[in-house]
């Protein structure tokens, strides 16, 4: 096994999944996942959003890096972060609010759980 890992989608079966219905708030969004690596509490992969918004709390920390589309999170006291192609982002642990895509959502993420 190297221990230099390309972050891609090819080769790896995505998992394809929607958040529960009681989340959701608008559109019926589509959640694909490319899982790279997990090792512990450690996560990484690709995910994509296709539109809609949903409740979201993170327990977890997690780095993002923005590949396509737009997305907005928004805290419980109504700040807008917007989310585009080429931004990379941190999201702390605590963090409660929602997440809307808007335009399907390309991004790679570290998780620390």
């Amino acid at each position: 096994m190297s221990l230099i890992a390309r972050v891609a989608r090819d080769g790896i079966e995505p998992e394809v999944e929607r958040p529960d219905p009681e989340i959701v708030l608008a559109g019926d969004p589509v959640h694909t996942t490319w899982s790279i690596e997990e090792d512990g509490d450690l996560y990484s992969g690709m995910w994509q959003a296709t539109p809609g918004k949903w409740k979201v709390s993170y327990s977890e920390w997690e780095y993002v890096h923005i590949h396509s589309g737009h997305s907005i999170l928004t805290d419980t006291e109504g700040n807008e972060t917007h989310l585009r192609a080429g931004d990379s982002w941190l999201i702390r642990r605590g963090f409660e609010g929602t997440w809307e895509c808007v335009e399907t959502t390309l991004k790679d993420y570290v998780i620390l759980a």
